[in-house]
């Protein structure tokens, strides 16, 4: 198949995209540029730059390229900053993916894998999370995502467009050409690792007084490998009929554990400070993923922590100042 990735020149779009050509299938990138990086698209995809509000764009694209499946990665994905500037979210997030599901109607591709999110899910009663958790998204970021899922089962209703919403929260790791690579950088695997190769003093601690084992908020953490392969199967599973999946390893770290695991793989002193709390952040997510393995046979290659952890080492003391662009 041809699938258009947007967004593809960001950490998970990026990484699908390498895996989406390892598997065979032909990829079409397209990314403003706004936050991902154009050295990170594969040399192997067709690339397009370009905003998803912009239907004519969208149009000649589709009209070039004629995809058979999108995976919809573009959007801003900051917690705290859909707080602080919540219209910037609904503006870029909603009205991106409503343009881009217009054009998609409008040219025949019925197909689409949507990157949701664990935030969907402010207070959750279980942990793990599981699929038929109620909705209560946690910001403003998680609102924009559950508007999209919303509008699919409505156009999967009307239009006859199938999808997968695939929801999860902390994408970490890398490969061997493609990593993490923010700026500015927010994530906490990352961010302990600059602190390791001397690009940082401490890791901020955004609260230690949550109801949590060390009172620091607990997060799932998936290898972005694993994430790519479930989107994969994903894609391949929509001639049953649209699914939402819940993705996770089922088990969640504490961020001081984080910071040890990452103290153990890079063998460096890694000072953290606490601060306040960071606003809309959950005390704990962690996602069950038992519906997915059930269904479609998913099983993460990269359970454990310190692995995970120790890709992203690796390629971080390759890539010292990212990307470069």
């Amino acid at each position: 198949m041809k699938i258009l990735v947007t967004g593809g020149a960001g950490y998970i779009g990026s990484v699908v995209a390498e895996e989406l050509l390892k598997a065979g299938e032909d990829v079409v990138v397209v990314d403003s540029l706004t936050l991902g990086h154009r050295a990170a698209v594969p040399r192997e995809a067709a690339f397009e730059q370009g905003d998803l509000r912009d239907r004519v764009f969208l149009d000649r694209v589709f009209a070039a390229h004629k995809p058979d499946a999108v995976m919809h990665f573009a959007a801003n994905s900051l917690v705290g900053e859909s707080v602080a500037d919540p219209l910037r979210y609904f503006r870029n997030n909603v009205g991106g993916g409503l343009t881009l599901f217009e054009a998609m109607v409008a040219h025949g591709t019925l197909k689409l894998i949507l990157s949701s999110t664990a935030n969907l899910f402010a207070t959750p009663r279980r942990i793990p999370i599981a699929e038929d958790e109620p909705i209560v998204p946690g910001s403003p970021y998680g609102e924009t995502k559950h508007i999209l899922e919303r509008v699919l089962a409505w156009l999967d209703a009307t239009c006859g467009l199938r999808y997968a919403a695939l929801r999860y929260f902390n994408a970490a790791g890398a490969t061997e050409t493609r990593g993490e690579d923010h700026r500015p950088e927010t994530h906490l695997i990352p961010i302990v690792l600059q602190v390791a190769l001397g690009k940082r003093d401490h890791v901020q601690i955004y609260g230690d007084d949550y109801p949590t084992r060390d009172g620091t908020c607990v997060r799932d953490y998936i290898h972005v490998v694993d994430l790519a392969q479930a989107h994969i199967l994903a894609l391949r599973a929509l001639e049953r009929g649209s699914c939402v999946y819940n993705l996770g390893n089922g088990r969640g770290f504490t961020v001081r554990e984080v910071i040890e695991a990452a103290r153990r793989v890079a063998g460096h002193p890694i000072p953290a400070v606490v601060g306040p709390r960071r606003p809309g952040d959950p005390p704990e997510l962690v996602a069950a993923s038992d519906k997915i393995a059930r269904e479609l046979g998913w099983t993460p290659r990269y359970p454990d922590l310190e692995t995970i952890i120790q890709t992203a080492w690796e390629w971080h003391r390759r890539h010292p100042d990212g990307y470069r662009d």
